[in-house]
This record gives C-alpha cells, structure tokens and sequence, in this order.
C-alpha cells in the first residue's frame, strides 16, 4: 500500500490533513470506514463517519458512503479536519462579538489584539478560551480540544472568522476552505499609490529563509505554496490606498507579504517593515501627521470584512459583514481631511 503525494496545496497545514492512498492489488474488499481505522490507527470512528457523511472521502475521485467496499488499486482520497493541537483549553471570561450562533457553528467578529488560538507565547487569553467559557456557560458540552477551528486570522487583525461546534459541521466546512469555495474579503490600508485600479497579486509564499518571523514571495516558483490575491482600489489618499482583497487561497501572511512583495507593505505593519514612513519623507508636517497615525492606529491595517460560506446542515449560503473598526476608521476620515486640505 502506498500513500499518494499530494497533488493539491492545503490552506492552511494546521487544520487540514489530506489523505491519497493506493489500495494494495492484493487487498481483499471491506469496508472503507473499517480500512480507514486499520489504515489511520489515531482516527475514531465517529470522525471517519463524519468526514463521509461532509462528502470528504471519494475513490477513483467519485464520493462514497461508509459502507463502501474498498477493491484492489483504488484510490482512496480523505480530507479531515484536523482539530487544535493543545490538549487543555481554560475557559476564560472573555468579552465576545458574536454576530451568529446556531448548533453547528459560531460566527465570531473578534477585535485586533486577540490571538484566535493558544500557542507559544499566548497561552491563554485567546479566542478559543473565551469560546471555552461561552459555551460552558451556556451549558453546550461543544470539546474544543476535538474540533472548532476552521481557519484563523492573525492576531492584530480584525473581524470574521467561523467556528464549527461539531465534528460534522468542522468536516463540512473544512471542505469548503480546502476547495476554496468560502467567500472572503479583507480591507486594508497599505502605502503607496497603487498604479491600477485592480489587479492580481501572484506568487509563492513561504518562510522567509532569513527572518523566520516573515512570509516571503518566490516569484520561481520554486518554493513555498501557490498563493493568489486579487485586489481592487477602494479610495486613494496620494501616499496611501484604501484596497479590498479577495482571497484565492489562505496563506499564513498572504495579504501582507503579497503587498510587500509588490512595493505596497500595509500601514503600520510592524513585521513587515510597514511602520516607519515610507512616502513623503521630506516633509516635516507630513512626517507629524502620520505619527499621529500610527498612535491613532497601534497595528497593520487589515480587517476580516466579510464571510461568506454553505451552511453545513441547512445547505444555504451564509454571508456575513463586519464594518470597519473604529481605529481604522478614525485613520481614514484623518486622511480624508488631510488629503482635501492639500
């Protein structure tokens, strides 16, 4: 038996694991939801049902059900869902915007300065503990340490994300993430002025081989994950541009190490070498006037504006809007102003 590479790039490493196996020609038939057991000894039973019943097992790329006997030289492909690693969540009482909630899953618009998931360096405090207490409080006996996360955004960046509170409705949407079938559109500020009106941002991303605490762009193509961005100018402000994005795909960093990469790095992005002025250097009053800024707006200029995705159980499109922040809105009536008085 052999497993297949995978042809396909994952979103996101963390929360998907994709399967390509090829059936030994000597296997005898059986049930795939028993080869799944023996082939994948650390999956339950009720998680291989779940990834069945979401659609996410297919041989010979046809969609099976669970009591489908495996033949030999089939090719098996399973997509599951793979849940937060850390083995004890706290729940902490955390203020939350929740802008959704049903049995299946929670929409969540969550401020700039929350890390989404516990992790080196921000052990507690998170999204995820603050998800913990709502639903004990609540009394919902949803095991996070089992499923919840389908996709995270960075911690200084504001608004939407979705949390699945089963383990069908995590395989369902994990699917729809995998596929690229979410609808999902960020706002951001970023310097410069852009040349177009809209355009594409391609090329591979992957960690930057000097600074580990970067993503970078490979144009060859020969490392990191194919990764494209699609953008379209929203307002300009000469030394700055107000975009909207449109992801293709959900690289770690992929909006902030795509405009970089292409000379445009969002305002006040630390990381990225975006917090220091890089437009209308030689003018003092400029210079005062976005220092001010930067203290109106304390983190990278990104926000999760809208969501969009199929319901796992009602089998609807869902979309969901968050309006702009207050410190990021603040920053675009300044420039505004500023932009009008010139």
């Amino acid at each position: 038996m052999e497993i297949l590479p995978d042809e396909l790039e994952n979103e996101s490493v963390d929360f998907f694991e994709h399967l390509r196996i090829a059936v030994d020609k000597n296997q005898e038939p059986l049930r795939i939801d028993k080869f799944l057991l023996i082939f994948r000894q650390n999956s339950s039973r009720n998680k291989i049902s779940q990834a069945c019943r979401a659609g996410n097992i297919r041989v010979n790329g046809v969609v099976v059900k669970q009591n489908y006997r495996v033949k030999p030289k089939d090719e098996i492909s399973v997509l599951f869902a793979r849940p937060p690693r850390e083995s004890v969540i706290i729940p902490q009482d955390i203020s939350l915007d929740i802008v959704y909630e049903d049995e299946d899953l929670v929409v969540v618009d969550k401020k700039a300065g929350m890390v989404v998931h516990p992790g080196f360096g921000n052990w507690d405090k998170t999204l995820v503990n603050a998800l913990a207490f709502h639903f004990e409080k609540n009394g919902l006996k949803t095991d996070l340490d089992r499923v919840g996360l389908v996709h995270r955004i960075d911690k200084d960046t504001s608004g939407l994300l979705v949390v699945a509170k089963n383990e069908y409705a995590l395989s369902f949407l994990a699917k729809q993430f995998f596929e690229k079938k979410t609808k999902r559109v960020y706002w951001a500020f970023v310097w410069g002025n852009l040349p177009e009106e809209e355009g594409t941002i391609l090329g591979n991303i992957g960690r930057h081989p000097k600074n580990r605490m970067q993503m970078t762009v490979f144009p060859d193509g020969n490392q990191g994950k194919h990764a494209v961005t699609h953008y379209k100018v929203l307002e300009r402000f000469r030394y700055m541009t107000w975009v909207e994005c449109r992801l293709e795909t959900g690289r770690t960093h992929q909006i902030r190490a795509h405009f970089k990469h292409i000379g445009h790095t969002l305002f006040n992005d630390e990381r990225y070498e975006g917090n220091v002025i890089m437009r209308g250097v030689n003018k003092p009053k400029y210079k005062q006037f976005v220092q001010n800024i930067f203290e109106m707006l304390p983190r990278h200029a990104l926000h999760a504006h809208s969501l969009g995705f199929i319901h796992p159980s009602s089998r609807k499109e869902m979309y969901f809007q968050s309006p702009m922040p207050y410190d990021m809105s603040s920053v675009l009536e300044k420039w505004r102003r500023y932009t009008e008085n010139k």
